[in-house]
């Protein structure tokens, strides 16, 4: 059971969480079950994963290592997605979490280009029906509205596409999927405006780091080495 789920208890009224995740790579085991966790729970197509876990090797031979890398969206504080989208279909939310809408988005694809992390992806409209019978019945509530069919142009298909810390899931009170789902407990989420909050200290850790902090796009996503 764990006990790092920092959204368990509800923030002060009038409080707006400013959410963040901490990934502990000394114990992700490579397992990919926050990919697959992240799939079923949000029906996402062929070809449209928002979590994936990348595989890098340190050290020098013959002491080498496999680094484990999960690489969700980085919910940047300066996030080079949304400056160049050119109908601002792409925004950052109260919470910190970058969304993108839907029925906005028109598809050039410029903030896949601009993104430095590869978090975006393009729903194309390829389905898994051939594979699963009845995988196109399901309803996936996403950013609070129900995509329920994905035909011809109509969104999702034909727009970016990316991870939203699972916001209808958080706005129960639930953590996001991956961070349900990690075997080795190696993901932590909750509100990084809040000092006390076990995610807040965390990043403050000597051990945290970011990806590509050089560009300054600020990620809201946190290293432990």
């Amino acid at each position: 059971m764990k006990t790092h789920v920092s959204i368990e208890s509800r923030p002060p009224e009038g409080h707006t969480p400013q959410w963040g995740m901490v990934i502990d790579l000394q114990k992700c085991v490579g397992c990919d079950s926050c990919t697959v966790a992240c799939k079923a729970e949000n029906r996402t197509p062929p070809g449209v994963n928002y979590n994936v876990v990348l595989e890098e090797e340190a050290g020098t031979y013959p002491n080498v290592r496999r680094v484990n890398i999960p690489r969700p969206c980085m919910q940047c504080d300066q996030p080079p997605c949304v400056g160049v989208c050119p109908v601002n279909a792409t925004y950052k939310a109260d919470n910190g979490v970058v969304i993108i809408d839907q029925d906005r988005c028109i598809g050039c694809r410029y903030c896949i280009t601009a993104c430095p992390y590869g978090a975006r992806s393009f729903d194309f409209g390829e389905t898994y029906a051939d594979e699963m019978q009845g995988a196109e019945a399901i309803t996936v509530p996403e950013w609070g509205a129900e995509h329920a069919e994905r035909a011809g142009n109509k969104p999702p298909v034909g727009t970016v596409r990316k991870c939203t810390f699972c916001m209808h899931r958080t706005a129960r009170g639930e953590e996001p999927a991956c961070c349900e789902t990690c075997i080795g407990d190696a993901r932590y989420f909750g509100d990084l405006a809040d000092p006390e909050s076990l995610v807040s200290k965390l990043a403050a850790d000597p051990r945290a780091f970011r990806l590509r902090e050089e560009m300054g796009t600020q990620p809201r996503v946190y290293y432990l080495k």
